[in-house]
């Protein structure tokens, strides 16, 4: 398993633990990457916190968006592993700067992996969404914020 994705396992894991348990972000991760075997080394554990900051920073947004492309789907209805899946492949687009369809291909590997079996198809869907329309993430993420 590539190194990228085993981090992207490691931040999922801690994203779900800090939803659903509010532990702190800092601590769970830092508990996750102690406990992988085999370690990550240390580019992809940066990555893996990298991703946790950024979409725990973001969460409000990142939900925001996630309930615009999916307005039938209730934000804190959505299966907290889906939920968390979407934030991530958001964020990295928005953000992290990576491709379009690389994140929308971990992010559906990770519903494979961690998901029901309905994930995948979720996934893609609200993803195939948030950029059928849009060809550069900036035009995914200029909605009106949920605040203004």
């Amino acid at each position: 398993m590539k190194p990228r994705h085993m981090a992207r396992q490691i931040a999922l894991q801690a994203l779900y633990e800090i939803d659903i348990a509010k532990h702190p972000p800092g601590t769970v991760i830092s508990d996750r990457l102690v406990a992988h075997t085999p370690p990550l080394g240390r580019e992809y554990a940066a990555f893996a916190r990298h991703i946790v900051a950024g979409v725990v920073a973001l969460s409000s947004r990142l939900d925001h968006i996630i309930g615009h492309f999916a307005p039938e789907w209730p934000v804190q209805q959505i299966a907290i592993i889906d939920r968390n899946i979407l934030r991530m492949a958001l964020w990295e687009m928005m953000e992290d700067g990576t491709p379009m369809r690389v994140a929308i291909n971990e992010a559906i590997e990770l519903a494979k992996e961690f998901g029901a079996e309905a994930s995948p198809r979720f996934i893609n869907g609200v993803l195939g969404a948030a950029t059928r329309k849009h060809t550069e993430p900036d035009h995914i993420f200029n909605h009106p914020s949920p605040t203004g």
